[in-house]
């Protein structure tokens, strides 16, 4: 399928619309999927991108559910391309996706708190401008993998964190999560405990499990050297205290970034996939049968 890459320069430090980023997206050919790219925050001299792909016969008067990911890496590097498979598969079911870049410690020598920063700031752009990008604000679903799935927890979970100076009037609270071996316990028992440094308890998504929480898939291998089966179940039990959904998936044989296998076999990419997408259509984000 031919995509038409749309490259949108916004300067968030002198506007706070997207009218002119609003027109390219009205010039979309409605018949086919398409995919453009724009800045959502700038911090000094570093522009953050996102690429947004929409769904074939895109209609400008309907609202999509939207998913957001957030590549893995350990806050100190990786890319987007990380989750443009499940982006791509997930916008033919009719859903916006998101691929979001974000400041890493190789290359803007940051931590991650930072990261955190961005990830919120990117759901608030995202339901900030919902009207112009034709999503549903009620339906944002934030995704990732490793320290991305942290990410993704801490917009669920985590209610500080957000860069100074946003709007702090519009949420950045994802509405579900969609986890896969997720880094959201980060205390004394978790990881990365002694790089979150005394403030360790508003950045672990494990010890900010309240009622409300959004509902969560989880993802996880049994053989992950670094996310112990033990985090992840302890993590639903959380969630079950607060009566918050929580689906736990575990997989024999897999090891840490098992998803992501597609470029193999498949099998647990199509497995995650199909899940996910059972999830989704349970919280009616999505219709009909997986087409995986």
């Amino acid at each position: 399928m031919r995509h038409f890459v749309l490259l949108i320069i916004f300067d968030l430090l002198v506007s706070s619309s997207l009218k002119a980023q609003e027109t390219d997206v009205l010039k979309m050919d409605h018949e086919q999927e398409q995919v453009f790219e724009l800045t959502y925050k700038v911090i000094d001299s570093v522009e953050l991108n996102m690429t947004l792909r929409y769904p074939a016969n895109f209609k400008k008067s309907k609202k999509y559910p939207t998913i957001i990911f957030f590549f893995g890496g350990g806050w100190n590097g990786g890319t987007t391309k990380q989750f443009e498979p499940q982006a791509k598969y997930f916008a033919t079911r009719g859903m916006v996706t998101v691929l979001v870049d974000y400041r890493v410690k190789s290359r803007h020598k940051t931590t991650p708190y930072e990261a955190v920063a961005d990830a919120k700031s990117a759901v608030r752009f995202l339901r900030k401008h919902a009207k112009e990008l034709n999503i549903d604000p009620k339906k944002i679903a934030a995704s990732g993998g490793s320290a991305g799935g942290h990410l993704a927890a801490v917009c669920g979970n985590c209610p500080t964190l957000d860069e100074d100076g946003e709007d702090l009037t519009i949420s950045s609270r994802a509405n579900a999560l969609v986890l896969f071996n997720p880094v959201f316990d980060n205390g004394p028992e978790g990881f990365c405990y002694d790089r979150m440094g005394d403030r360790w308890p508003e950045i672990s998504p494990a010890h900010n499990i309240k009622k409300g929480a959004p509902p969560t898939i989880v993802f996880l291998g049994r053989e992950d050297h670094l996310i112990p089966v033990s985090i992840a179940e302890n993590y639903k039990v959380k969630m079950d205290e607060v009566d918050s959904r929580c689906d736990l998936h575990l997989y024999d044989g897999a090891g840490h970034g098992f998803f992501n296998n597609y470029k193999y076999d498949g099998k647990f990419y199509k497995l995650t996939m199909r899940e996910t997408d059972l999830f989704l259509r349970s919280l009616k984000y999505l219709k009909g049968e997986p087409s995986i």
